[in-house]
């Protein structure tokens, strides 16, 4: 369903003469068409799934991110401001992003579920958060609220 989205927006951008949107979504899924390639080598020959792709597409942002911070210390504003917009086409392919409380209502449910108690079980709550709640929630910032719901054993 995201792959034809992508390639439905990538046809509506070239309408539209949209060279940001054009570019950007090319850029997806060349990333997309290189990760199916690499899925090829674990046996996945009809491509990635589409918790793969949600992941992806942040890795994408978090990169933009980074970036955006670099060019404003070079004062390249606006390669910075370019990648704004990237970031903007991006996350208009992603499921709408979880609140912090709803972050913590979701770790404390599967910490329950899964009987987790020490940080031992960090990597099982991590994982399974990341197949329930794929392109929702920003894992770097999950692993502190994991940690925290978690005592060290």
């Amino acid at each position: 369903m995201l792959r034809t989205r992508l390639n439905e927006a990538l046809k509506q951008a070239m309408l539209a003469k949209n060279q940001r949107a054009v570019s950007t979504v090319r850029l997806i899924l060349a990333a997309l068409k290189d990760r199916d390639i690499a899925a090829r080598s674990r046996g996945v020959t009809d491509g990635i799934d589409e918790a793969e792709i949600l992941s992806m597409l942040q890795t994408m942002i978090k990169q933009r991110g980074e970036s955006i911070k670099l060019y404003e210390q070079g004062g390249r504003l606006e390669l910075a401001e370019q990648e704004r917009e990237e970031i903007t086409i991006i996350e208009g392919f992603l499921p709408k992003q979880m609140s912090e409380e709803e972050v913590a209502a979701a770790v404390k449910t599967v910490v329950d579920e899964i009987g987790a108690t020490c940080i031992k079980d960090m990597g099982k709550v991590m994982a399974e958060l990341k197949t329930r709640y794929a392109g929702q929630m920003d894992f770097a910032k999950v692993s502190g609220t994991v940690k925290q719901q978690l005592s060290a054993c």
